[in-house]
């Protein structure tokens, strides 16, 4: 679980409700049907309008992403990439073969083989970029889907409030329930508002910055694999993967071991 993501979604709700109670209003009065549907169902639909069925299937797993801790694995790349490394010094390019299976990152494991067969510097390059953009586009579909959802929900959140007021001005025999029709009816924006701001958006900003960190991580390999199939030192090696997680798993294990 992320707990961040958790943490941040508890404070922002709270902070909004803890407000509204300190000026004096009442927790029952933010609560209306009406209009959670037409800001949650209206969003919801107009997202929906802009995308392609077969991307929406993975819903499921845009969620969970956002709501899941996740290990990039940047230090089980590093030390592979540095094994390797060294092997590839001391044996060979064409030694790698013995240990290729034992990698479980599909990407490394990918750009080794690519190594081993010989292939051109330039192309490996040019597979390897073509995989990270095409993970890429891929990410950018959950992104847009929340971007586009934060975009939406205000707006469906002004046409809800302005279908309340429309419905108060066609009742104004019953002034004595006046002032709570026009209040629920100023519920929709606050619901639009708020779903965008505290919901979509922030999620949409959590899934940008995961694929950003995955393809982080995905260029520090590439480099790695560039720098092995170039015979380069591994001391050049580990200084090329430094400048891509900010430190070596090295540096760092005297700090959680003291």
């Amino acid at each position: 679980m992320d707990i961040a993501t958790i943490i941040g979604l508890i404070i922002g709700f709270f902070g909004v409700i803890a407000g509204f109670v300190l000026e004096g209003g009442h927790i029952s009065a933010l609560f209306g049907l009406a209009p959670a549907l037409i800001v949650i169902l209206g969003t919801l639909g107009a997202t929906v309008v802009g995308m392609p069925l077969k991307e929406l299937r993975k819903f499921p797993q845009w969620i969970k992403i956002a709501f899941t801790e996740q290990s990039f694995g940047e230090e089980d790349a590093y030390y592979t990439l540095v094994h390797f490394s060294e092997k590839a010094r001391r044996e060979g390019l064409l030694s790698l073969e013995d240990e290729l299976d034992t990698i479980e990152n599909k990407f490394t494991r990918q750009g080794m083989q690519l190594i081993i067969d010989g292939t051109d510097p330039e192309v490996t390059k040019s597979i390897l970029e073509s995989n990270i953009a095409v993970m890429e586009n891929r990410h950018r579909v959950g992104i847009n889907f929340f971007e586009s959802a934060g975009g939406y929900s205000p707006t469906l959140g002004i046409i809800g409030t302005v279908m309340g007021l429309v419905h108060v001005l066609g009742n104004l025999t019953d002034p004595e329930n006046l002032s709570v029709s026009i209040a629920g009816a100023f519920l929709a924006t606050l619901y639009g508002v708020c779903f965008a701001n505290l919901i979509y958006l922030p999620i949409a900003t959590k899934l940008k910055f995961k694929n950003e960190k995955e393809v982080q991580i995905m260029q520090m390999i590439l480099d790695g694999i560039l720098s092995i199939q170039a015979g380069e030192n591994p001391l050049i090696l580990k200084e090329k993967l430094k400048t891509h997680i900010g430190y070596t798993p090295e540096e760092k294990a005297p700090e959680e071991n003291p």
